[in-house]
């Protein structure tokens, strides 16, 4: 009887083997992440009277809210904050919800106030002005630099780069394809799921697509709108309607899980945003970008107890942390992958690689040599400042937040909401 059982259990074993192809039934999971992780280093001493407020636009459903939320708590990790020294408020609109809160959370005795939503930052400004000693410091704004009040800060990151990263594994998902004979180069087209048209929006998947073409040059890329930074339906039904109109691989910058949900539903490659959905949708998840918003708020918490100013505008890299990207599933992503992503990341600090270099994108068929873009932001949408230099469009430079809006060839936006 035990020779019978185990002849069976050996033939199961083989079937098994068998059906997994060459990587001999071995998963291989998650990559550990392919940029190296940077040690925050907290040199000051809390001192025992000091606070720091927080206004999130939603709460930890949204992906993009739940990225400021886990760096809160890194950060109290970091410094050893009390829970009373940390005053976290969410689902506060984009409204006079947000002056009000900000209010609050001065008269509390918050030194520091922190929004994270474009739509907050008039209410910001507002509340900066009513509250000088205070430090108000917005996240995606616009308008610190032009507003010249000592108290009032915007912060981003060059985020840019990590959408670069993640559209070089998706190119390279993309060559996989079509050499197992998938698809054909001529069909090797990805869709977008975009919140917005802003320039925010826009610099993030023209880099995405970018980062592909490096290692794709047949990809061309659809680009559905939701008008909702949070809509998990209009997320959901963006992507299938990408999917419908034979776009092979999905990304996205929208902050739920409705796009990775419906790419695992059709057994799509799929790349997230603001963190892995290895989890939920292990059969397609490939690599996620984010912005560690971690090294911002030390910086900020640092400049207040020592007493030093704070930039009006802060754009953290690679080299700060503040970009970073999840481990690659290995069992969905191309072979090297990883390594490659690696190549990548020393060519941006060995400058030989540039994300918006203008020899590698065309607008309306001709190479880009100028553009003056609308960086003041004084509400005229009228250009202002020229960012084209050394052979790239330098984005993030004149201020933290995106100004890069060009629609350049082999992208097409499929609708328009603002």
């Amino acid at each position: 009887m035990k020779k019978l059982l185990a002849l069976v259990l050996a033939i199961v074993m083989l079937f098994c083997f068998a059906g997994c192809g060459e990587n001999g039934g071995k998963l291989l999971g998650m990559s550990e992440a392919p940029i190296e992780a940077v040690e925050v280093k907290v040199d000051y001493e809390i001192p025992d009277d000091f606070k720091i407020g927080f206004i999130c636009l939603h709460d930890e459903n949204s992906t993009y809210d739940l990225n400021f939320l886990n760096a809160v708590d890194a950060i109290q990790k970091a410094t050893g904050l009390k829970d009373e020294q940390v005053i976290v408020k969410t689902n506060i609109g984009e409204d006079d919800a947000c002056y009000n809160t900000a209010k609050d959370l001065a008269t509390q005795g918050c030194k520091i106030i922190f929004a994270n939503s474009f739509g907050h930052e008039a209410f910001m400004i507002k509340a900066a002005k009513e509250f000088p000693n205070v430090e108000f410091c917005h996240a995606t704004g616009t308008k610190a630099h032009t507003e010249g009040l000592a108290n009032y800060h915007n912060a981003f990151a060059s985020i840019y780069q990590g959408r670069y990263l993640a559209g070089v594994a998706a190119g390279l998902k993309l060559n996989e394809m079509i050499k197992e004979g998938k698809i054909t180069a001529d069909k090797a087209k990805m869709g977008y799921v975009g919140a917005f048209t802003y320039a925010e929006v826009i610099s993030g998947y023209t880099s995405f697509y970018l980062g592909a073409k490096s290692v794709c040059p047949s990809v061309t890329m659809d680009v559905q709108f939701t008008g909702s930074w949070y809509d998990p339906t209009e997320e959901k039904n963006a992507a299938e309607a990408l999917i419908a109109k034979n776009c092979v691989l999905i990304s996205q910058h929208a902050d739920s899980m409705g796009a990775p949900g419906a790419c695992e539903a059709a057994g799509i490659p799929n790349v997230s945003y603001n963190g892995a959905t290895y989890e939920s949708c292990p059969e397609t998840f490939i690599v996620s970008s984010r912005i560690d918003w971690t090294p911002y708020y030390n910086y900020i918490i640092k400049s207040v107890v020592k007493g030093e100013k704070i930039a009006a505008d802060w754009c953290g890299g690679i080299a700060e942390g503040s970009v970073v990207l999840t481990g690659v599933n290995q069992d969905v992503a191309a072979e090297g992958t990883v390594a490659k992503i690696k190549e990548v990341v020393k060519g941006f600090a060995e400058g030989t690689v540039k994300v918006f270099d203008t020899k590698t994108f065309t607008v309306e068929g001709k190479e880009l040599t100028s553009y003056v873009a609308d960086v003041d932001d004084m509400g005229d949408y009228k250009p202002d400042t020229e960012v084209v230099a050394d052979g790239a469009f330098n984005e993030s430079v004149k201020r933290s937040a995106p100004y890069f809006d060009l629609k350049i060839d082999g992208i097409t936006r499929l609708n328009e909401k603002f």
